[in-house]
């Protein structure tokens, strides 16, 4: 599947008669199937991203290793503050598992074991932004995993789109696990036991969605990036610093929804 160049044409030949309300700073609309923007707020303008970062992290570690790859977690991987999915110094777990206790759970730990467990961290940093330069993210710069706060870590609610629609359409494994609303991971001798709970609201709450990642951070706010899909359409949204992130993204995909666009 290719991912839609992003335009904001649509906009110049459709005035919008509404302007969703939302608590956000900074926000994007997209149909993803036609790649047409559909709302544009502050969408250039750098914040914070939060976990919103483990986007990229996430495909960097797909591009990098086999998801089979088995990593030792670091002692200062399981150090790393607020979120963790529970990982221990010396456990071995593979990228697939580590992934999932990262967009599921948002453990900044394992964000952390898969950043210095593939390569050098700074190495792996690295790569975060030659992918952003290969995918004309012009705003946007990575100084760790996980997405703590940093004033050189930041992007913006269109350069976000175009991460999430990467994933969504270059990266079905990651696709299938951001859709995950609960997963299991068994104990073997190499670990013990993880059950990842997605922390994505709306996987429960928005009929048609597929996921993506929320965060918060104190500097970022409450940030989102949400897709859901209808009848044969896709719509993807991001907000950022909000107070309210998974009720400005329903009303920014209900925005979407009511919006049908001529090819």
């Amino acid at each position: 599947m290719k991912v839609p160049v992003l335009s904001a044409s649509w906009l110049r030949t459709h005035p919008i008669a509404e302007v969703p309300a939302i608590k956000g700073r900074a926000a994007i609309v997209v149909d993803l199937t036609t790649g047409q923007i559909l709302y544009q707020q502050s969408q250039t303008t750098r914040y914070a991203d939060a976990s919103l970062t483990k986007m990229m992290t996430a495909m960097v570690a797909v591009d990098l290793a086999p998801l089979d790859t088995v990593i030792t977690v670091p002692a200062a991987a399981t150090l790393v503050e607020p979120n963790h999915m529970g990982i221990s110094s010396g456990e071995r777990l593979t990228v697939r598992e580590l992934l999932e206790g990262m967009l599921l759970d948002s453990g900044n730990d394992a964000a952390e074991a898969i950043a210095s467990g593939m390569v050098d961290r700074s190495a792996f940093i690295d790569f975060m932004n030659q992918k952003a330069a290969q995918l004309h993210l012009r705003q946007t710069h990575f100084t760790n995993p996980s997405g703590l706060d940093d004033t050189n870590h930041y992007s913006t609610a269109s350069d976000l789109a175009v991460v999430g629609a990467t994933l969504l359409a270059d990266y079905p494994d990651l696709r299938s696990i951001v859709g995950s609303k609960q997963v299991s991971i068994y104990a073997t001798p190499q670990h013990k036991a993880f059950n990842p709970i997605n922390i994505d609201r709306l996987l429960w709450t928005y009929p048609g969605a597929i996921g993506l990642k929320p965060g918060y951070t104190g500097a970022a706010g409450y940030c989102l990036a949400a897709a859901a899909t209808r009848n044969g359409r896709t719509i993807l949204v991001v907000v950022l610093g909000s107070t309210q992130h998974f009720t400005d993204a329903a009303t920014l995909l209900d925005f979407g929804f009511r919006h049908p666009v001529t090819r």
